[in-house]
């Protein structure tokens, strides 16, 4: 089956840690993932990590796309420079396809308005309410949320972050991704054997 590639936006400071999950896995499952950077350029992560991009994010269209992908970092809250990466966000959830937002990502969203009407969760409440955003009667306390085409989760909750990724594309069916989930985030050693299994039918 032909599948729309997954679109991961990067920028400086961007969090390593976060995507690497669900980045790892769906590509293990037949996505493509494609790299987008404000205007095309090559970004430096928190870790140092230099990435040259596939695109530019202004090119990136909802329609080409399976999912929008969007990673914390600290130039979330330093200033309104990725700004136009939330309202590439607001683009993709206005035509249905989804985005997954964690850590300072959700700052982001929340700016923009994406967060008001949608159940969601972050690193912190007041780490949201601090945006000034109307939403804070949906925020949820738990580790990732799925809220219709939208995934939040805060920055310690990579693997439940991948976890509801992969359930919202159907990457896997759910006995597959329970057994994934209690092998990467419980270290479980009997789901390993139920993951090899489930994957390999």
């Amino acid at each position: 089956m032909t599948r729309k590639p997954v679109h991961l936006a990067l920028y400086d400071t961007w969090a390593d840690w976060e995507t690497g999950h669900a980045t790892a896995h769906l590509a293990l499952a037949g996505f493509e993932v494609r790299t987008a950077t404000p205007g095309g350029r090559p970004v430096t992560s928190m870790g140092g990590l230099r990435a040259r991009p596939d695109l530019a994010l202004e090119e990136l269209r909802p329609e080409d796309s399976s999912l929008l992908i969007l990673p914390g970092a600290a130039a979330w809250d330093e200033d309104d420079d990725l700004a136009p990466v939330a309202r590439t966000a607001r683009a993709f959830l206005d035509a249905g396809v989804p985005v997954a937002a964690i850590c300072g990502a959700t700052a982001g969203l929340a700016r923009e308005g994406l967060l008001d009407d949608r159940a969601h969760t972050s690193a912190a409440a007041p780490y949201l309410a601090a945006t000034g955003y109307a939403g804070a009667g949906r925020y949820v306390e738990a580790d990732a949320v799925t809220d219709g085409p939208l995934v939040t989760a805060g920055p310690t909750e990579p693997v439940a972050f991948a976890r509801e990724i992969l359930r919202l594309l159907g990457a896997y069916d759910d006995k597959a991704v329970d057994a994934w989930y209690r092998l990467f985030h419980h270290s479980d050693p009997a789901a390993y054997t139920e993951w090899t299994e489930a994957v390999s039918r």
